[in-house]
């Protein structure tokens, strides 16, 4: 835990002198402009130079913040975040390549409804990411004879996205949260009606449509599968040990700086040079898929910079936004931006809304005094709001507060979760950063490896406007207003 003289979470968001210029929104605008439009309108140049597009619109933000600004604390901390978002994502495709599942016989849509379905549940243990390493080339495989692009997207819907909405390890917003001072199973036990809502919907809607899929199958090529027996093996289970090893080293704290990344680093070392050659090839494993969303990464992490502080640095204009304000507000962002530090921001935001200095000074004396006092000296117009965070702290954590180890961001969550008028801000932006980063290839990791790995092996995934049109409109956003007219309306 961080010592008590740590910044708040709504002032480290990032701690400049001064707002970014709102002009500087565009490189990433036109960052996201050339994802979506390039491999439509000049794929072969794209495929060239996109590298050359990601590192010089990059440089620009960079160049800005540290030449404008000298938001060099900023940058350093970027880079790490970015760091850290390459290791985990690269080290889960190194050795989910060396596990190779093997599923014969006929996938009918019901058998496709129950492997999702363990996908998704497979999300919050293994993370989004990691299940959907794992999952996605037996996905290919198992329905190469009528694979269409519903396929690919209704995987990255649910394995990727909206499956891991339950525990921390669940999804990267989750993890932040938790790193902040949000309980472990406190999502799952707030989030889990949603998460059904959500899953479920969406299986439906998938089973409707692989439905039709598999009736225009021809029955010649249907009748070949049908007399395969159904068969079910694992290749390279000696890597489930790195992957134990991957989701231990996410639990680590930041410290010391860069042992979480050497451990992810070393993990997937391990793996790549114990796993046979053979598993490789039939898993058609290369590096470039984690090569092509690393490039793109750079930039997407550097251009974003201004977007996310200046919602941070506005965070004391929001007023008293509602729960469906930041379910919506982070949700949007989320589909454009990384979900990770959107959520990070929309939680700076509602602690600069919410929590003044005065209730973390009160509080903190408490601690001090182990609450003896707390009849006598808590007062003023947050008298119980300040008893019931002290409480809350108690609770979660005992340990920091006999110790007086209590850092200021877990006193400003303790706020939102001993106060039951504030639980639902907290739900409502795990649900939106979890939910809308389905929304597009860029809004959640997974999503653009996922689709590097799927065009790889020759899979048809469709475009990046095609995403959005042809199944974000109609199968997402039906989802999302239906688990917003439910529980945050």
């Amino acid at each position: 835990m961080e010592d008590t003289d740590t910044v708040s979470a709504g002032m480290l968001f990032f701690a400049l002198t001064q707002a970014p210029n709102p002009w500087m929104v565009l490189p990433f605008v036109a960052l996201l402009a050339a994802i979506a439009l390039a491999p439509l309108c000049f794929a072969d140049w794209w495929g060239k130079h996109y590298p050359s597009v990601a590192f010089g619109l990059g440089a620009i933000v960079l160049g800005y913040y540290c030449l404008g600004l000298g938001a060099y604390a900023e940058i350093g901390h970027t880079a790490h975040e970015y760091l850290s978002f390459i290791c985990l994502i690269g080290s889960l495709f190194v050795v989910s390549g060396g596990i190779h599942i093997v599923v014969r016989g006929e996938t009918t849509p019901s058998f496709n409804v129950g492997f999702l379905l363990l996908g998704a549940v497979l999300a919050n243990l293994l993370g989004t990411t990691g299940a959907s390493m794992l999952l996605i080339r037996p996905w290919i495989r198992m329905n190469k004879y009528r694979l269409t692009g519903h396929h690919i997207v209704f995987f990255i819907f649910i394995v990727s996205n909206v499956g891991g909405c339950l525990t921390p390890i669940g999804d990267p917003p989750l993890f932040l949260g938790y790193l902040k001072g949000v309980p472990f199973w406190w999502v799952a036990e707030h989030c889990w009606p949603i998460w059904a809502t959500g899953v479920g919907m969406l299986l439906a809607m998938f089973f409707v449509v692989d439905s039709l899929n598999f009736r225009k199958a021809p029955r010649a090529v249907r009748a070949v599968h049908v007399d395969q027996p159904d068969w079910f093996r694992i290749d390279g289970l000696g890597n489930v040990a790195f992957l134990a090893i991957i989701l231990g080293a996410i639990l680590l704290a930041e410290r010391p700086l860069f042992l979480r990344e050497g451990i992810l680093l070393a993990a997937a070392a391990g793996s790549y040079f114990t796993t046979r050659r053979h598993i490789h090839e039939s898993n058609h494993f290369n590096f470039h898929p984690v090569k092509e969303v690393a490039i793109l990464f750079v930039g997407i992490f550097a251009t974003m910079m201004p977007a996310l502080d200046w919602l941070s640095l506005r965070a004391s204009a929001l007023g008293t936004p509602s729960p469906a304000f930041f379910y919506w507000g982070s949700g949007l962002l989320s589909s454009v931006l990384d979900n990770a530090p959107t959520y990070l921001g929309f939680l700076s935001a509602i602690f600069g809304a919410y929590v003044d200095a005065d209730i973390v000074q009160q509080v903190q004396h408490l601690i001090q005094t182990g609450g003896a006092d707390a009849a006598t000296f808590v007062h003023g117009a947050h008298a119980d709001q300040i008893r019931q965070t002290f409480a809350a702290l108690q609770k979660y954590h005992a340990t920091a507060v006999a110790g007086h180890r209590v850092g200021v961001d877990e006193i400003e969550m303790a706020f939102l979760l001993g106060n039951s008028s504030f639980n639902s801000f907290i739900v409502a932006i795990s649900a939106g950063a979890v939910f809308f980063g389905a929304n597009t290839y860029i809004g959640n990791g997974p999503n653009f490896m996922v689709k590097a790995i799927a065009d790889h092996q020759g899979a048809h995934t469709p475009s990046f406007l095609g995403y959005v049109f042809r199944y974000t409109l109609p199968i997402m956003v039906p989802m999302l207003v239906v688990v917003w007219l439910i529980f945050f309306r």
